[in-house]
């Protein structure tokens, strides 16, 4: 299979005055192989390789967190399918820019030019705006490439994408990262070669681990360390400046934010605490708003440690409340005591599955009738009715429970839904509940044979 070259008549979009751009424009690939991260998608005989290289590329949603590549792919699609290439954002563009890129795009159809319309933050379109790309798609008019950094499933209508294909995009590690601060040290055309900046390894890979899997934040973190140095040496105490206040990838409303928070729920319930208080401080780190970490680690508490230490419920409450008295950062380390003691806490979601089973047991069955005996009785002619009637009152039984007395409706007589584990307080819990449930049976069971022979 025979390689298309990029077509010159495209690299216009790369020609552009190079001194008027940032680092990171500058530096943005011209070819797959200085694509940096994405070997999974773009290595030599992978799929979308081979579709871009010779042209016969389809309609598709790149979806991957800031600085991956995504825009990058888009521009190489359109070079290597010799398209041209036109660029909306979601964020910026109306209805009014979407025609006009439409427009344009049905005029390239017309004279035999395909067109590559890429649209950035395509989540943040409505459901008739990402309609209005379907016809376009169908006929061939576009080869729409959807830039996201949300979950398609979530966002994106089901009709957007049977017409896509979705590729999935990662996070650029560390080690990729200074591969492509060192490219742009040494490139004298594009990067900071004429230059001569110096500055060790030890402090690129700083860089790298600072940008976060982000290319673009990383070149932009050079630059501005190589426009502070002095005598063209980045050393560490420029860097520090630089680098301050730089916060990791966070995402307040998006599947990131998801994701971590589920993290941390799903650690405690590991009885995991050194990844428990990881995610903690990764949200924290990221902007999440502590008070969300106290309401959520209030819900473990209950969810998840529940009966089998039910001192959790009040260490969530107080931790809660410290937080409130201190604010941050002080009250943060309330906060992050709860989620130790939450992670190595004995577990139990049994009052949890209990509740839930009996939400289900209500709605199948509908109104029941509460038994006779224990119906209150507060008129005459409810006690005529037989409300009360044979009602005992526990605390003057021999040990304190009327094991005859019938409580479920009939229709539920015998049914468990608390199940103890045998874990923390809650064997003992299990262990009296055993007791009580086999007590009560026995004495329900014996009851019939008694009243019968009276």
């Amino acid at each position: 299979m025979s390689r298309r070259k990029p077509s010159p008549a495209s690299a216009g979009l790369f020609a552009e005055p190079e001194g008027l751009k940032p680092l990171a424009e500058r530096m943005r690939p011209r070819v797959l192989d200085e694509i940096v991260g994405q070997s999974r998608l773009i290595a030599p005989g992978k799929p979308l390789r081979r579709a871009v290289e010779s042209g016969h590329v389809h309609s598709m949603i790149l979806w991957g967190p800031p600085g991956c590549g995504k825009t990058t792919l888009a521009l190489l699609l359109a070079r290597y399918a010799q398209a041209e290439f036109r660029a909306i954002s979601a964020v910026l563009s109306g209805l009014a820019d979407v025609r006009a890129a439409l427009d344009e795009a049905a005029a390239n159809f017309a004279r035999g030019v395909r067109t590559v319309l890429f649209v950035d933050e395509v989540h943040r379109f409505n459901k008739a705006q990402q309609d209005a790309f379907l016809p376009h798609i169908e006929k061939g008019v576009i080869l729409f490439v959807g830039a996201t950094t949300e979950n398609p499933s979530f966002e994106l209508n089901s009709a957007l994408l049977s017409r896509c294909r979705v590729h999935v995009l990662e996070a650029v590690a560390a080690a990729d990262i200074v591969g492509a601060l060192r490219r742009a040290l040494e490139d004298s055309e594009r990067g900071l070669g004429a230059q001569a900046i110096r500055i060790s390894d030890e402090l690129l890979a700083l860089i790298a681990q600072a940008a976060d899997g982000d290319v673009r934040r990383a070149l932009t973190l050079l630059e501005i360390a190589a426009e502070l140095a002095e005598d063209g040496v980045i050393d560490e105490s420029t860097l520090t400046q630089v680098l301050a206040d730089r916060t990791r990838r966070f995402d307040k409303g998006g599947e990131q934010f998801y994701d971590q928070i589920s993290a941390l729920h799903k650690s405690v319930r590991s009885s995991d605490p050194d990844a428990a208080l990881y995610w903690f401080v990764r949200m924290l780190d990221g902007g999440c708003d502590p008070i969300y970490l106290a309401r959520r680690l209030t819900r473990m508490a209950v969810e998840d440690v529940g009966l089998a230490d039910t001192r959790a419920i009040g260490m969530a409450i107080e931790a809660w409340e410290t937080y409130d008295r201190l604010g941050s950062p002080e009250g943060e380390l309330a906060l992050a005591q709860l989620v130790v003691y939450l992670a190595v806490a004995a577990k139990s979601n049994a009052v949890y599955l209990a509740y839930g089973a009996v939400r289900e047991e209500v709605r199948a069955r509908g109104t029941l009738e509460v038994p006779m005996a224990i119906r209150n009785a507060p008129t005459r002619l409810m006690k005529n009715l037989g409300y009360g009637k044979g009602y005992q009152y526990d605390h003057d039984v021999a040990g304190g429970v009327a094991l005859d007395q019938q409580c479920l409706p009939d229709a539920l007589v015998g049914r468990e839904f608390y199940q103890p584990t045998e874990r923390g307080l809650e064997a003992r819990i299990a262990q009296k509940l055993a007791e009580l449930r086999a007590g009560r049976a026995a004495a329900l069971a014996a009851r019939p044979r008694e009243e019968g022979g009276t």
